[in-house]
């Protein structure tokens, strides 16, 4: 508990004895001297001692400093410091003193200062290892001085008056010789073996007050001679190890004062600590021996509150030491702040036991309070305006219990002032509030906490959501969200108490259940319009109920293309797709396929896919994972032949597709050649089909085992910095069965394939290709000869106009239901999208009577002379076709050989993004 008296009894003790001159000094800010002689400090001694070229050594500074002036010494960066033997021996004035001040400034190895015949002089920082004197000099301060040597470090000796030793490491101090009202104070001091850690010899007026003196075999303090008015107080003093004394040396006393002194000092409040087990006497006084303090108190008067604990004490415990809060605050020569120059401080775990109550503690140190920090804790840190609210501080400090808090709810009344760790607040209306906690200890230490309060209005439960796409924002294999992945948020529920928990059902027969409010991302199966439903729960036990009907679709998407390779062929796997179950695909989603870490949020992919050894006439559906099979066809296939078509297709959500034969079996390739995907990839702007190139016309047929470089873009409207073409690759006169690989890189070919020429058919496909260099791909003919013939039908770039979205693949229109397509003879497909600027579909053309081809177009444009896809008498041909739509459709026209019927099915659409 800190007595009201406590503050007055410490500013008395300062005033007894001396003041502090220099004090007075500091605050008014006298010019300056600088001495550096570091590296790239520019320093001379025939200079001024300018900031800008200051001294090189601290002597030339002192040989010509004023009253009033600072010199300030900057740390040596040499091993030896400023390697020089000092003399101070210019004065200050009254309340002008000449002041050296550096901070661990190494004079030198075997170096001393002499302060000989000044006054008013300040000393303060200074590391030296040899020995200080002050000879004759009056009204000096030396402190945070650190001193080390044999014998004694400083000495103060020749009549000096009103000298002050404080707040220093030292080995040993002497005071001697005449010397007067000479303070040395709160200082650790270490003697060496039978070294006196403070001796006074003809020194009246010492005061050696709140030192921790450390030592062997010699007497800690000596006082002797004429030495009236001296006084010993509140120090620690240690006699450390009997064992380190020699056989013949016996201990002497820890205080030791003389018969010529002891009429004339004062001793009390000290503590003196032994490890040694023998009747070693703490005290001789006036030549007597006494071993316990009431014994020495009894014999002499003096000495009643000192201390001497049982050997093994922890005196320097910051919890338990008998030193804290112990000391007299009136002492001789009390200083405010300690050898740390940290401030008197009351411990409020221990009574106060000095002098009237006081709370200074013995020795050099005073022991402080440890606050680290504090936590802020709010029992209702979400609730409606009017509600009561608590809050609690939790500190991290040593003496909790000395701390006053100050609570800052943050709504704009006043703080809360307490030394209560609690505080309780009513907030009037709605906000959301920080709420600030600062706690300070009895020093003025402080430490901060935060909490945010959200204070809502009064009022029922309503529970509301928001549900939105969540669409990946980069092509990282990590993490990306599928395609039909929506987020709902019940963050926007009105919620007057905090919320428990909700559910979520998505409508889909999934729900998820959470704590708290936040958002639930959920990947749905198949586009459509489902009925989410939130229900929320408060911690009251309050419920409410919401629904909303939300369409989910697939997002428009950029293309992203890559460099085509093989993803599965049943040939080498021994797993035919079959008539009677679903082949399950893995597509390069994420890290799946092993060498291919591709995107974790493609939307939708392009394939090319092959079927061969065919046992039965069919066709193929291939469909995302997790729908149904739709009504339609992907590719068709003649018993034994081989056929293939380029599908573009959305992605299931477990990142795969479906594909199914609607008779027999037969072997499965396929080969991945891009994807779409939201916020990643180019756009897409469709062109009229446009001839790029045909061997019939230019360079003849390519040969088996040859390749031809063909110009793609920077031609024909097509920018040169194109990344991809969409083109239909066409085959006529071929000499064998083979297969043409089209590719970017002349010097990659891929073990893929687009085109699969018969002798005695012409054949088509659509290929999405990334462009090579110079704005080139490089067609690959396997075996035989065939000629080729390339239509381009859009490109992929940075200023495309559209982005893709995909569909599950559905039917538009049928002419088996109609009537044949005429030669010659166009019809219209409606039922895309409003707003489509372009379409991919897939093109089948059956019941065939004559080879000749149909092309696709743009309803209300020209007709092109381009082909889309090439017909064959008797056989269904399928071909992925990529085309411009006009006012919701698209025309296709048939050639002058013959009738078919047309098949149209939708795989997705372009629009302008």
């Amino acid at each position: 508990m800190r007595p009201i008296r406590a503050a007055t009894l410490l500013t008395a003790g300062l005033v007894t004895l001396l003041g502090v001159p220099g004090a007075a000094a500091a605050a008014e800010n006298p010019s300056d001297l600088y001495v550096n002689h570091t590296a790239d400090a520019h320093c001379s001694d025939a200079g001024t001692g300018t900031q800008a070229v200051p001294f090189c050594t601290i002597g030339a500074a002192a040989r010509i400093v004023a009253p009033g002036q600072t010199v300030r010494i900057t740390p040596s960066d040499r091993y030896d410091g400023y390697d020089e033997n000092l003399t101070i021996d210019r004065s200050g004035t009254p309340g002008k003193p000449i002041s050296f001040l550096g901070e661990g400034v190494l004079l030198g190895w075997d170096n001393s200062l002499t302060i000989k015949g000044a006054s008013h002089v300040v000393v303060r920082g200074l590391q030296i290892d040899s020995n200080l004197r002050v000879s004759g000099s009056t009204d000096v301060e030396l402190d945070r001085m650190h001193i080390s040597t044999t014998g004694f470090s400083v000495t103060v000796a020749d009549g000096s008056e009103n000298v002050r030793v404080t707040r220093s490491t030292l080995s040993g101090v002497r005071i001697e010789g005449g010397s007067q009202r000479t303070v040395v104070g709160r200082n650790e001091i270490a003697g060496r073996r039978d070294e006196v850690s403070a001796s006074v010899q003809d020194a009246p007026g010492t005061a050696i007050t709140n030192n921790t003196l450390h030592g062997d075999c010699g007497s800690r303090v000596t006082v002797d001679g004429n030495s009236a008015g001296s006084a010993v107080f509140n120090n620690v003093i240690h006699s450390d190890s009997e064992r380190s004394c020699a056989a013949n040396q016996p201990r002497a006393a820890t205080m030791a004062v003389s018969a010529s002194a002891a009429p004339g000092v004062r001793a009390d409040y000290n503590l003196i600590t032994h490890d040694h087990t023998g009747q070693v006497p703490a005290y001789r006084w006036a030549g007597s021996a006494y071993t316990t303090v009431a014994a020495f108190h009894a014999a002499t008067g003096q000495g009643g509150h000192d201390l001497v604990p049982p050997p093994g004490t922890d005196v320097d415990s910051p919890d338990t030491s008998p030193a804290i809060d112990s000391g007299d605050p009136t002492a001789p020569g009390v200083l405010p702040t300690d050898l740390a120059r940290r401030p008197v401080a009351d411990d409020p775990r221990i009574a106060n036991t000095g002098k009237d109550g006081g709370y200074i503690d013995r020795g050099a140190r005073e022991t402080q309070d440890r606050l680290s920090g504090v936590q802020l804790e709010l029992d209702q840190p979400w609730a409606p305006a009017g509600t009561t609210v608590k809050a609690t501080a939790v500190p991290d400090a040593l003496w909790p219990t000395g701390l006053t808090y100050h609570f800052d709810f943050g709504d704009g009344t006043a703080p809360v002032v307490t030394k209560a760790v609690t505080a309780e607040h009513v907030f009037k209306t709605p906000c959301a509030c920080e709420v600030q906690l600062t706690a300070v200890n009895g020093i003025g230490e402080k430490v901060f906490a935060g909490r945010s309060a959200k204070v809502t209005s009064p009022g029922p439960l309503t529970a509301r959501f928001t549900a939105v796409p969540e669409l990946p924002n980069s092509t990282s294999p990590i993490g990306g969200p599928g395609p039909l992945a929506v987020s709902v948020s019940s963050g926007d529920t009105v919620a007057p108490w905090p919320v428990d928990s909700f559910d979520v059902d998505f409508g889909d027969g999934r729900s998820e259940h959470r704590s708290g409010l936040s958002s639930v991302d959920h990947a749905y199966g198949r586009p459509g319009d489902y009925k989410i439903t939130l229900t929320v729960r408060d911690v009251k036990g309050a419920t409410s109920s919401t629904s909303q009907n939300v369409r989910v679709d697939y997002a428009p998407s950029g293309y992203v293309a890559v460099e085509p390779f093989r993803v599965l062929d049943t040939r080498t796997t021994g797993t035919p797709v079959h008539s009677n179950y679903e082949h399950r695909l893995v597509l390069p989603v994420g890290t799946t396929v092993p060498g291919h870490a591709l995107s974790a949020g493609m939307a939708s992919v392009v394939l090319n896919v092959t079927l061969t050894d065919a046992t039965e006439d069919g066709h193929l559906t291939v469909w995302p994972s997790g729908q149904s099979r739709p009504a339609t066809s992907s590719l068709n296939i003649k018993a034994g032949g081989t056929s293939c078509n380029t599908v573009t297709v959305p992605v299931g959500p477990d990142g795969r597709v479906h594909a199914q034969l609607n008779t027999g079996r037969a072997a499965l390739i396929v080969d991945f050649v891009g994807y779409y995907q939201p916020n990643a990839g180019q756009k897409f702007s469709p062109v009229a089909p446009t001839r790029l190139a045909d061997t019939r016309t230019a360079g003849g047929a390519l040969g088996g085992g040859k390749t031809r470089t063909v110009k793609v873009a920077g031609v024909h409207g097509i920018p040169a910095d194109a990344t991809a073409v969409a083109v239909n690759l066409t085959s006529t006169g071929a000499t064998e069965n083979t297969h043409v690989i089209a590719h970017p890189d002349p010097a990659k070919r891929p073990t893929t394939s687009n085109l699969n020429p018969e002798p005695g058919k012409d054949k088509s496909n659509q290929a999405i290709l990334p462009v090579g260099p110079d704005g080139t791909v490089t067609l690959y003919n396997n075996a035989g000869s065939t000629h080729l013939i390339v239509d381009a039908v859009g490109y992929y770039g940075k200023d495309g106009k559209a982005l893709f979205t995909p569909v599950v693949p559905q039917r538009l229109a049928d002419t088996r239901t109609t009537g044949k397509l005429a030669p010659g003879a166009t019809t219209t497909v409606s039922g895309l999208p409003a707003g489509a600027v372009g379409a991919v579909l897939n093109l089948t053309a059956t019941e065939t009577t004559a080879a000749g081809f149909l092309t696709a177009y743009g309803f209300g444009s020209a007709r092109p002379e381009a082909s889309s896809l090439s017909t064959l008498p008797g056989l269904t041909v399928p071909n992925h076709v990529t085309t411009p739509v006009g006012d919701g459709k698209v025309s296709v026209g048939n050639s002058w050989s013959g009738p078919n019927h047309v098949i149209t099915d939708l795989l997705g659409y372009f629009s302008q993004g």
